[in-house]
């Protein structure tokens, strides 16, 4: 009797409805990439294909493309942790005030200045919990699609909070089930065989071993194949609740260390490629592999026509260090890579598949920011009535995606990094940004220099318009100071003063 009863829940579920005979929630996978830049992929997001689409090969990224429809103006910031903090909160990094990667409690992961100094930026992420020092309290989206019905999957990395503090732990998120999900925002490893870098005895050897695999340890087995295999057996355990779903499948992939995939390698060396860049696209393509198992798993199980697929990347590739020189033109025609403000540091990789509303092989051209994943995700399941503890910056993009209305017009994007991150290159370094038609305004903290860039001309940011606009750099200025007062966003002072930068609209 069990058995026929859960086979029916089962039935209900795959076919969804649920027991009442309503119908039911959709079941969403958020596929974010680590590191993964615009070109990084066989599927062109630009108007043209270019080298890096015809020597990269991800088939399972071309397919979901085929199906929904793909955004050639996503953006996110331009490093890890203020990304994940924005796509669970639905604030702009300027208000959460994580603005740099977070690690350990209490501790600042900026670099050493001699002229600046840096504020007190929120280095413990973001939790539920009140009262945690530099820490900002959210209503995470997890929680929200939990309490109203969902059973909720983390699976890879978290990087949403330091180590010994709340958010550090996606189970203080809302989610159910954490796989592999903690604060450290890289991996020791991607080899089985190295433990993922943990000891022989199964302790971390550093803060960036990847926990809770042991199954896995000393097997002939890449990180991304061992997540996506525990993925696929939580969705089997979902199957089994009669709930829908909600799997944030958070790869490690493509982050440093460069490690080799032998699934892969040498057929990019057979492409010319350098051994380090042989590895790499080994890293991309086995991040398409498992994007590919996925969408096989839903069709196995009848589960594609009521599962939405959102993919994306939290930042841009990286360029500034451990790929064969030249380096910041690893994303090119973009300009720089992951830390800079330049397009090359905060444009992504996006694509959405959304059965029955997303018309298959569509494109939209209108730009979009990370945080507006919050409400569109909410809208997109039917949660319309909803308490937040913060003020949620992103605006649902769901009347974007049904061709119904342009978001972007009228709209401005900002992104404020009042901190200096871990590499040096092309737009890396204290500055705030603002993004608003066709027209991109950076103003660098340090300096008080401003660019002035027309994306729409100029994709590449090589040619600075602000001589030549002084009008435009100045009512671009003032709105992004009037957005960041707003925000209560940050920016450094000078050592020697101790007073602030100023803002960009008083310079």
């Amino acid at each position: 009797m069990k058995k026929v009863t859960l086979l029916s829940l089962a039935l209900v579920a795959l076919s969804g409805m649920a027991k009442d005979g309503k119908p039911q929630p959709p079941n969403i996978i958020f596929f974010l990439v680590d590191d993964m830049g615009w070109q990084d992929t066989s599927v062109p997001f630009w108007s043209q294909k270019t080298n890096f689409n015809k020597t990269y090969e991800t088939p399972n990224m071309e397919r979901l493309a085929a199906r929904g429809m793909k955004f050639t103006q996503a953006y996110a910031s331009s490093v890890s942790s203020p990304s994940r903090c924005s796509l669970l909160s639905g604030m702009n990094a300027a208000r959460h005030r994580v603005t740099n990667w977070t690690i350990n409690k209490n501790e600042s992961t900026d670099r050493k200045d001699n002229l600046l100094r840096f504020p007190d930026w929120n280095v413990n992420g973001i939790c539920e919990e009140s009262g945690i020092e530099r820490t900002t309290q959210v209503t995470p989206l997890p929680q929200l699609l939990k309490d109203n019905g969902y059973y909720t999957i983390h699976c890879g990395k978290a990087h949403f909070g330091a180590i010994d503090t709340p958010g550090a732990n996606p189970l203080n998120l809302g989610f159910d089930v954490n796989i592999a999900g903690h604060a450290a925002g890289g991996l020791a490893s991607y080899l089985g065989e190295e433990n993922f870098g943990n000891r022989t005895d199964g302790k971390p050897s550093s803060v960036f071993a990847v926990p809770g695999l042991s199954q896995y340890h000393g097997k002939d087995i890449f990180v991304t194949e061992a997540l996506t295999l525990e993925a696929m057996k939580a969705l089997d355990k979902a199957k089994e609740t009669n709930k829908p779903f909600f799997l944030y499948m958070a790869h490690y992939a493509i982050h440093a260390p460069i490690n080799k995939d032998k699934r892969f390698y040498q057929k990019y060396m057979d492409k010319g490629l350098t051994p380090i860049e042989a590895c790499y696209a080994g890293l991309i393509e086995g991040m398409d592999k498992s994007l590919g198992d996925l969408i096989n798993y839903l069709e196995t199980n009848n589960l594609m026509n009521n599962t939405i697929i959102i993919f994306m990347s939290d930042n841009g590739g990286l360029a500034a260090t451990s790929r064969t020189p030249p380096l910041h033109v690893q994303n090119a025609p973009l300009n720089s890579g992951k830390g800079s403000a330049y397009e090359g540091g905060i444009r992504e990789p996006m694509i959405i598949s959304w059965p029955g509303v997303t018309a298959p092989a569509s494109v939209c051209d209108k730009y979009m920011i990370i945080e507006d994943f919050y409400p569109t995700i909410l809208e997109m399941v039917g949660i319309k009535k909803y308490h937040t503890i913060q003020k949620v910056d992103g605006k649902s993009l769901v009347s974007m995606i049904k061709g119904k209305k342009d978001l972007s017009k009228g709209r401005s994007l900002i992104w404020n990094i009042p901190n200096l991150w871990d590499c040096n290159g092309p737009g890396i370094g204290p500055s705030c940004t603002i993004r608003k038609g066709d027209w991109k305004l950076i103003y660098y903290y340090k300096t008080g220099k401003k660019e002035l860039f027309n994306i729409k001309e100029d994709i590449g940011e090589k040619n600075n318009l602000a001589s030549e606009n002084p009008k435009l750099v100045k009512q671009l200025s003032n709105e992004l100071g009037k957005q960041l007062r707003k925000k209560d966003a940050q920016r450094p002072s000078y050592k020697s003063t101790n007073q602030p930068v100023p803002w960009p609209d008083e310079v």
